[in-house]
This record gives C-alpha cells, structure tokens and sequence, in this order.
C-alpha cells in the first residue's frame, strides 16, 4: 500500500515533508514555529493539529519530528526525559544517521528502503547509512538549552546525558534524573497519529508508563552541585515571550 495513502497525509503535507529530508532541515522548521503557551487548555496535538495551529510543545514537537523521519525511512522513535516532580518532562525524537557519504552494504538497505516506499519517499531519501552509527535528537523548546543534539553519540544513555548539566530550575537545582527507552510510534500507526484531528494523549500517556531507566542513585543526587548564576541567567533566556502570536 502506498505508505502516504496509509498516512493520510494531504499533498501540502507530502511537499513539506519531502523537502524536510535531513534532520537539520527538520529542526530549522521546527524552530519557526511558535512555542505552544497552551493558552486555554492542555493539549497534544497530532503532527496535522501542529501545522494546522502552528504551535508546538516539545512533545508536540517530537511527535512531528518522528512522523517526518518517518516519511524519509527512518522508525519514528520519541524518547521521554524524565525529571523530579519539581521540574518538567522533556520529549526528543531521536535518530542515527552515519555523517560518512557512505558505508558498506547500503546498497541493500537503501533498495529495501525503496521497495517499501511511497514515490514520495523515494524522492526524499538521503541515501545515507543509519546502521551501527551515532544517537542524534530533534527537540523543540523555548530555550536557549536542551535543544538539537548532532548524530555523534555512541549511546543513548550518552545522548541523554548531553542534557543532564543544562536542565535545572532557576534555585540552580539539576533536575534530570530517568529516561525512557526510544518508543517506536509506529505501534500506533492504526490510530492514525501522523493525520489526527485530535489530541494524542494516548502517546503521552504510553510514554509515561514505558520503564524508564534512572541516571543517578541517592547519594549521587545528595552531591550534585547548583547551576552557576550565569547558567541559570542564561537559562532564562527564551525564543517566544507569552502573550507573544
């Protein structure tokens, strides 16, 4: 079936997502649209609510992230950061893309790819080798911290810990302590996620309740020093001011 049938995707959706066809490109767009206030209520809006609305949460913005790495071959993986109850959660769609113009054996892959693949697809495809290469992450925020992360960490846990210095609350208390495997959306393709007219609560809500792995024991947090003041005045700053359209 054609995989943009099967997505719903409608043809200003399947040019938009054809031209996004690195993750650079797709953290460039992201970065152009509005953070989401959620003025009125909570929400979680699908990949179509976010283009629709043009506004972004950083789950938000990790479910888009996710469906347009899809749409290029790449599994949709979000993974949840988790922090003390003080503090809020982050969401990052991550990836792995080897830098190098080329790797053994994809040719093989890039033509699996291919026979599987929409036209649109196929035209989107970087050619580029993503087997045994380094994590990345797409983030959207509001922040001048816990953004894009560059595809050259070995592991996911040393990506995850890319983040650990720069997530603190304004007393300088860091913040991050767990985080979740990558969760494939694609589990949730019969739901139509990608083209949803409403909120995916149930992806948010899924993330919750996947274990996530702890980054530090007891008497680590017991010793962790405070952000510097210019860290933390740093920290404040913001791209969108509330109030702000």
């Amino acid at each position: 079936m054609n995989n943009t049938i099967m997505y719903g995707l409608n043809k200003e959706e399947i040019k938009l997502f054809q031209r996004l066809n690195t993750p650079a490109k797709i953290q460039d767009f992201l970065e152009q649209i509005p953070i989401n206030f959620e003025r009125g209520r909570q929400t979680c809006y699908s990949p179509r609510q976010v283009l629709k609305y043009r506004r972004a949460h950083c789950m938000e913005g990790a479910m888009l992230a996710a469906a347009i790495l899809k749409f290029h071959g790449h599994k949709p993986l979000v993974v949840d950061l988790r922090a003390h109850k003080r503090d809020r959660n982050h969401a990052i769609a991550v990836f792995k893309i080897n830098p190098a113009p080329s790797c053994r054996g994809i040719a093989p892959r890039r033509k699996a790819i291919l026979s599987h693949s929409s036209p649109q697809q196929a035209a989107g495809y970087s050619g580029r080798c993503w087997i045994n290469s380094e994590w990345g992450a797409i983030s959207k925020t509001n922040h001048a911290v816990l953004r894009y992360r560059e595809p050259v960490y070995n592991s996911l846990r040393e990506l995850v810990m890319s983040y650990f210095h720069e997530y603190f609350l304004n007393d300088g208390k860091k913040t991050l302590r767990s985080y979740s495997e990558p969760v494939d959306l694609s589990r949730f393709d019969t739901k139509n996620w990608i083209t949803s007219d409403t909120d995916l609560w149930y992806i948010d809500e899924y993330l919750n309740r996947v274990p996530h792995t702890s980054i530090l024991n007891k008497k680590q947090v017991a010793s962790l020093r405070r952000a510097d003041k210019i860290e933390i005045r740093a920290g404040k700053l913001t791209t969108f001011k509330r109030g702000s359209k």
